[in-house]
C-alpha cells in the first residue's frame, strides 16, 4: 500500500500516465530495483500518514508522530493572525471561501488564514477542489448536488449547526498543514517514479507467477459473538 501511495498519489504520475488512465483501473509500474522499492515505500508511508492525519504509519524515528502532523518549519504554517478569527454566531456564518494569492491569504467569510501557499489553495483529488469540497459541507450554504442517480440528498443532511463551530477552525487548520506537506512531497514523488519507469521494471507474467506462488492469506476466525435467529427476537 505504501509502495502505491508513493508511486500514485501525485500529479506527475496522473500527467505521466493520462492516455492510460482513461480506461479504470490503475497501472502501476512495479520496480525490479530492490534499494529503490524500499525508498519508495518509506515515501509512501509519510504519504499514508499524512492521508490519515497521523492515525497510520507513525514513527517518531522517522519525523512522523502519531496525531495531526504540523508542518516543520514555523514560517511555512498556515496562522490565523489578529483580527483573523473566524466568527462563530449565526448571523456571521461564513458564506464562502475567498483566496488572495498575494497574500497568500485564504478569507473564509469574515475571517482570514495566513500563510496558505497557492498550490494548497489549488489542491484537486479526482478534479475536485479540496478545500472548496471541504467548506460545502460546513458553511452557510450546504446545497449538493444530485447523488448518483438523481436521488435527491437526503433531508437529514440539513440538520446542521447555526454557526461556524470552534471543531471547524481546527479541521481547517488541520487540513492546511496536510496539504501543504502533501505539495512539499510531490517533487520527491515524481523524482521516484521518474528513476522506476527508467529502470529495470517487473514484468506482468513474473508478478504474476510470484502471485500464484505465494502462500494463500490466512482465513479470518470466526466470531465468537452470539448471534440471535429472527424469531426470537423480541417483539
Amino acid at each position: 500500500m505504501a509502495y502505491l501511495a508513493a508511486i500514485a498519489a501525485h500529479p506527475a504520475y496522473t500527467a505521466r500516465f493520462a492516455s492510460d488512465l482513461v480506461q479504470p483501473g490503475l497501472r502501476i509500474p512495479l520496480t525490479a530495483n530492490p534499494a529503490l522499492f524500499k525508498e519508495a515505500v518509506a515515501l509512501g508511508r509519510e504519504v499514508i500518514w499524512l492521508h490519515t492525519y497521523g492515525e497510520r504509519c507513525a514513527d517518531l524515528a522517522a519525523g512522523r508522530p502519531a496525531g495531526p502532523p504540523r508542518l516543520l518549519l514555523s514560517g511555512q504554517r498556515p496562522t490565523i493572525p489578529t483580527g483573523g478569527a473566524i466568527p462563530g454566531g449565526a448571523n456571521a456564518m461564513p458564506d464562502g471561501l475567498r483566496y488572495d494569492p498575494t497574500a497568500q491569504r485564504l478569507h473564509v467569510g469574515t475571517g482570514f488564514i495566513d500563510g496558505v501557499p497557492p498550490a494548497v489553495w489549488a489542491y484537486k483529488v479526482s478534479g475536485k477542489a479540496v478545500l472548496a469540497s471541504w467548506f460545502s459541507y460546513r458553511g452557510r450554504d450546504r446545497t449538493r448536488p444530485l447523488i448518483g442517480d438523481h436521488r435527491p440528498p437526503s433531508p437529514l443532511g440539513d440538520i446542521q449547526p447555526a454557526g461556524w463551530l470552534p471543531e471547524y477552525t481546527a479541521e481547517l487548520l488541520n487540513l492546511l498543514h496536510v496539504l501543504a506537506r502533501l505539495v512539499l512531497l510531490e517533487p520527491a514523488q515524481a523524482a521516484v517514479l521518474e528513476r522506476i519507469t527508467a529502470g529495470p521494471l517487473l514484468a506482468r507474467d513474473v508478478v504474476r507467477a510470484a502471485l500464484a506462488a505465494a502462500p494463500p492469506p490466512p482465513r479470518p476466525r470466526p466470531s465468537r459473538r452470539a448471534t440471535a435467529r429472527q424469531d426470537s427476537l423480541p417483539l
